[in-house]
C-alpha cells in the first residue's frame, strides 16, 4: 500500500480496498493492522473461510483471486489478539443487505453509464445563480403503502421526485444521508457503509439512475455526508480489528452525544477512508454537492467551544475540503456549523475551512423565535430579523429551514407560527416572502411547502391529504409562486455582492415593519414587510421619480387565502411624486418590482 495511505493523503482508496472484479474473479483487501488474521467467506465459498495473507506486514490483507458472481453476499472474519472471532462488513462495500442482515454484496464501480454530460460541463457552484434545495428523506417523502418498508425504489423515486421539483421550482435536490445504516431512527447519520447506498431503495445503479434523471431534468442533487461518527453495531467499524483502528481509544472523546463512535482524524488512514468516501459519491455518483454534517465537532472538541479548537480535525476539514474541490471544482461543500468560527466559508488557500456554503443557524432560531412570539411582543423583538445582517457578509450563508425544525417536539414550520389555526398561514405566507427576499441560498425541507402539522416522522410518508383542504392548497400554490419568481429574477440570486441588498427601512419597531430591496441587473425589488396583528395605514418610502413599479406578489392576495383582491398596479394615491404609499394588511408582505 501506498505510503500516502499511512499519512492521510488519499482520496481514492476505495479503488483499492473491497471487493474489485479482475476477469472472472474477485480479490478482496482490508485494513486490519490490529488482527492476529483475517478470511473472507461468502456464497461464493458456501460460506467457508479462505485465508487471507498480508501484505509485508502493512496491515493490508489479501487475497488470492476468487471466482465469484455479482450479487454474491460475503463477510470478513477478524481473529484479534484477544482470541476473538469476530464478522465484519465489508468497510469499503459498494452494497449492503437491508438491515437487520448485514453482509457486503459483491457488485461493480463502472456498471452504469451516465448521461448528464451536458449538466455536468455546465455545473456550477452556483454562488451567484438561484439555490433553492428541497430538503427530503427518501423513505418518508411518499410511499407505496401504510407498512414500514413500503418504500419506493430510487427509480420509482426519480419519477415521482422530478416532476414534483420542476413544478414547485426548487433547484435542487438534498437526501438526507442515503449510506448505509442500521437504524432507520438514525435518519442515516450513523452510518456502517459509507461506501454503500442503502439497499432500502435498491441498488447503487439505481441511485446512479435517479441522480442521472434529476441531471437530465435540470435538476441537482446533492446528499447529507457524515465525517464525525459511526454507528457501533458490531459488525460496522467499532473494534474493527479488534482494536480502535477507526475511533478513539479513549470513551471521553470516543463516544459521540447520540452514542456513536466519534473517528479519531489523527490516523491517516481514517482520513482517507473519510476522504476518500466523499469523493466517492461526488465521483461515483455525480453527486452536485455534500452537506456535511456536525462540523461544529470537527471545529472544537466534541463541539464544545469551551473545551478549545481541535487542531487535529481542523487539519483533516481542510486538506478534505481542499482535495475535493480540486477534483470537483464545481461541486458544493456546505456546512452544518453551528459555531461562530470564522472563514468557514473562505477557501483553504486563503485561510479558510472550504466550504462553498455555511447553514445559517442563527437566522434560522431568530426568525422561528419571532414568529412564535405573540404580536404584541414583537416591537420588543423587532432587531432579532435585521440582526442577521449584521453578520451575512462574514460567511456565504444559506438560509435554511430543515428537517431538525420539524422533530423531537419542537412542532412544524407552520405550526410555530403564533395564533390559531386561520391566523398561523398568512404570518407563514409573509415569513416565507421574508425567507426568499433575504440574502442567502435557501433550502426547505418536505412538507413545510404545503404546512404539514404533524411532526416528522421517517416510518410515515408526509400528510400529502392535507392539499385537499383550502388553507394548505393556497399555501402551496403560493410557495410555488414565490419559488418562480426567486428563481427567475438574478436580483435574488447575487447574495454575497453588498451592492445587492440594502434596508429601506429597519426602524419601524412600534409598527413592526419591514422594508428591503434587492437589485438585479434589469430590475429591483423591494419588499415591504408587516408583521403585527393590525392593518399599518398609509406607510410610506421613497422611491426614484421614474421608477415604473407593479406589485409582483402579495401575500395577503385571496388566491393564497388572503383578503386582498389581486392586482399587480398601484394606482396614483399609492405611487406618486417618487413615494410609494401602502396600506399593509395584518401579516403580510408585498413585493414591488422597478424597473
Amino acid at each position: 500500500m501506498q505510503k500516502e495511505f499511512y499519512t492521510g493523503h488519499l482520496f481514492d482508496v476505495y479503488r483499492y480496498f473491497g471487493a474489485h472484479k479482475e476477469g472472472d474473479h474477485f480479490i478482496f483487501r482490508v485494513f486490519a493492522p490490529g488482527a492476529r488474521g483475517v478470511t473472507v467467506m461468502g456464497e461464493f465459498s458456501s460460506w467457508r473461510e479462505i485465508p487471507m495473507y498480508q501484505e509485508n506486514q502493512s496491515g493490508v490483507y489479501i487475497s488470492e483471486p476468487i471466482a465469484a458472481k455479482l450479487g454474491q453476499m460475503y463477510k470478513y472474519c477478524i481473529y484479534t489478539g484477544k482470541g476473538w472471532r469476530v464478522e465484519h462488513a465489508d468497510p469499503y462495500g459498494f452494497q449492503m443487505e437491508l438491515r437487520p442482515a448485514n453482509c457486503s454484496i459483491l457488485t461493480e464501480l463502472d456498471s452504469y453509464q451516465f448521461q448528464d454530460e451536458e449538466w455536468m460541463q455546465s455545473r456550477t457552484a452556483r454562488h451567484d445563480e438561484a439555490l433553492n434545495i428541497y430538503e427530503l428523506h427518501a423513505g418518508s417523502w411518499k410511499k407505496k403503502g401504510e407498512e414500514e418498508t413500503d418504500w419506493y425504489d430510487y427509480e420509482e423515486l426519480a419519477e415521482l421526485l422530478i416532476p414534483y421539483i420542476k413544478e414547485n421550482h426548487y433547484t435542487h435536490l438534498e437526501f438526507m444521508p442515503l449510506s448505509e445504516h442500521p437504524f432507520d431512527g438514525s435518519w442515516g447519520y450513523q452510518n456502517t457503509g459509507f461506501f454503500a447506498p442503502t439497499s432500502r431503495y435498491g441498488t447503487p445503479d439505481q441511485l446512479k439512475k435517479l441522480v442521472d434523471k434529476c441531471h437530465q431534468a435540470g435538476i441537482g442533487v446533492i446528499m447529507d455526508f457524515v465525517p464525525v461518527h459511526f454507528a457501533v453495531d458490531y459488525y460496522g467499524l467499532k473494534e474493527f480489528d479488534g482494536t480502535c483502528l477507526y475511533e478513539y481509544p479513549n470513551a471521553a472523546v470516543g463516544e459521540s452525544e447520540w452514542g456513536s463512535c466519534n473517528f479519531m482524524h489523527s490516523r491517516g488512514e481514517v482520513r482517507c477512508f473519510l476522504q476518500s468516501a466523499a469523493n466517492y459519491w461526488l465521483e461515483e455518483f455525480h453527486f452536485d454537492g455534500l452537506r456535511m454534517d456536525a462540523v461544529s465537532r470537527l471545529i472544537y472538541w466534541q463541539g464544545d467551544e469551551r473545551r478549545g479548537v481541535n487542531g487535529t480535525t481542523l487539519d483533516f476539514l481542510k486538506t478534505m475540503n481542499q482535495g475535493l474541490k480540486q477534483r470537483h471544482p464545481t461541486a458544493m461543500l456546505i456546512a452544518e456549523d453551528s459555531t461562530s468560527y470564522p472563514g468557514v466559508t473562505k477557501p483553504v488557500e486563503k485561510g479558510g475551512l472550504g466550504f462553498d456554503y455555511k447553514w445559517d443557524l442563527g437566522f434560522m432560531h431568530d426568525t422561528l423565535e419571532y414568529f412564535q412570539t405573540a404580536p404584541e411582543y414583537r416591537a420588543r423583538d423587532y432587531h432579532k430579523l435585521t440582526f442577521s445582517m449584521m453578520y451575512f457578509y462574514h460567511e456565504n450563508y444559506m438560509l435554511e429551514f430543515c428537517h431538525d425544525e420539524v422533530v423531537h417536539g419542537k412542532a412544524t414550520i407552520l405550526q410555530k407560527m403564533n395564533g390559531d389555526y386561520d391566523g398561523k398561514f398568512p404570518q407563514a405566507r409573509a415569513m416565507y416572502m421574508y425567507m426568499m427576499v433575504h440574502p442567502g441560498k435557501k433550502l426547505n425541507f418536505m412538507g413545510n411547502e404545503f404546512g404539514q402539522l404533524r411532526e416528522w416522522d421517517e416510518k410515515r410518508e408526509q400528510d400529502w391529504d392535507m392539499l385537499k383542504y383550502p388553507n394548505h392548497d393556497a399555501l402551496h400554490r403560493y410557495m410555488i409562486e414565490l419559488n418562480r419568481i426567486y428563481r427567475e429574477n438574478d436580483a435574488f440570486h447575487r447574495d454575497y455582492d453588498p451592492e445587492n441588498f440594502r434596508w429601506v427601512d429597519c426602524h419601524q419597531e412600534e409598527r413592526c415593519i419591514y422594508a428591503m430591496e434587492r437589485v438585479g441587473i434589469k430590475r429591483k425589488y423591494i419588499a415591504v414587510f408587516n408583521f403585527s396583528n393590525v392593518l399599518q395605514e398609509a406607510y410610506e418610502f421613497k422611491v426614484e421619480e421614474d421608477a415604473k413599479i407593479r406589485v409582483a406578489l402579495h401575500s395577503d392576495w385571496e388566491e393564497f387565502g388572503g383578503s386582498t383582491a389581486k392586482k399587480t398596479s398601484l394606482v396614483q394615491n399609492e405611487y406618486k411624486n417618487g413615494k410609494v404609499i401602502l396600506n399593509l394588511p395584518p401579516f403580510s408582505g408585498i413585493l414591488l418590482e422597478s424597473e
